[in-house]
């Protein structure tokens, strides 16, 4: 059992998702790094889907009821047990009654509180994942309160504590063209790949806002609401493109100048709010191999664990 002593972030439970009811206007919701919460839970030995909680930024004070083992992945958090530093990337060992305070986020947006089991939590459409615009998943569709009560799995064996390598964090994400890529200016598909953006404050959840050069059409494009996903870049009329994140809607009628490669999600989900970012092009080849390299970490992560364990 965790007890959630104060919240000042919007932390959710998440897994990696629900998939396959796009078709009914279901978002896929769940980690918006999902390579960072599966990193945590197999350093647990949990299963890679095993239910986390979510914080954005920080903000989050709990306390643990029983012995566990727990780490924290995906941004770099200035943290505490028992006002004894603790970090990223390393599994630890908690005592029943200890603290640990996630202050804030130093680096990166999204941190992953993983725990021993994972969070106990009734699937809701294949998913413990919440999803705040449907108010299903997780705690009654919502974000964690001070009061609520996580149920975790009592497993009186804890493991030594070791650490990984973490997942860097980048600024130049990669991306594919996507379907209406050349009805876009030669001069807006430049300064796609070769411009700065500047993720906005609007930005959240449902979709990442940047700030930059205009991006224009070649002529006005009269488009049918059509599928997006996680990744999508659609471009609206402001010319400012919108990258579709995690809590997405499943439809849109916007033209789309790129699609950002499925290796790079987490990457950009990791991106701070007002930092500045490029866009690099690749080959479905290179988006493959990026993907391979994700898994190799992960696979070096498993290595690990079965030596210390």
């Amino acid at each position: 059992m965790i007890h959630v002593i104060d919240v000042q972030s919007c932390a959710t439970i998440q897994d990696l998702g629900r998939f396959g009811l796009r078709r009914f206007g279901i978002s896929q919701c769940g980690a918006m790094d999902k390579l960072a919460l599966r990193a945590g839970n197999i350093l647990l030995g949990n299963a890679e889907d095993a239910p986390a909680i979510e914080v954005p930024l920080g903000g989050i004070t709990l306390q643990f009821q029983q012995d566990m083992n727990f780490c924290v992945t995906g941004a770099f958090y200035e943290m505490t047990l028992d006002d004894k530093p603790v970090f990223a990337y390393w599994r630890y060992q908690a005592r029943a009654g200890q603290v640990l305070k996630m202050a804030r986020a130093r680096i990166g947006m999204y941190g992953y509180l993983c725990v021993q089991g994972g969070i106990l939590l009734p699937k809701e459409l294949n998913s413990c994942s919440t999803d705040l615009r449907a108010q299903i998943g997780g705690i009654e569709g919502r974000g964690l309160q001070a009061g609520d009560q996580l149920q975790t799995v009592n497993d009186p064996i804890l493991r030594g504590e070791i650490g990984i390598a973490p997942i860097p964090l980048k600024h130049t994400i990669h991306a594919l063209p996507s379907s209406e890529y050349q009805a876009f200016k030669r001069k807006s598909q430049y300064y796609w790949w070769r411009g700065k953006w500047t993720l906005q404050s609007s930005s959240d959840r449902m979709g990442y806002r940047f700030q930059g050069q205009k991006l224009e059409l070649k002529q006005p494009l009269e488009m049918l609401s059509h599928a997006i996903q996680f990744g999508s870049v659609q471009v609206p009329p402001s010319g400012q493109p919108i990258i579709l994140m995690a809590d997405a809607q499943t439809t849109g009628g916007y033209p789309k100048i790129a699609n950002v490669i499925d290796a790079d999600l987490g990457a950009l989900a990791q991106v701070r709010l007002g930092s500045t970012i490029q866009f690099e092009a690749v080959s479905l080849e290179q988006a493959a191999k990026l993907r391979r390299k994700n898994e190799i970490y992960l696979d070096q992560i498993r290595r690990i664990v079965d030596e210390k364990n």
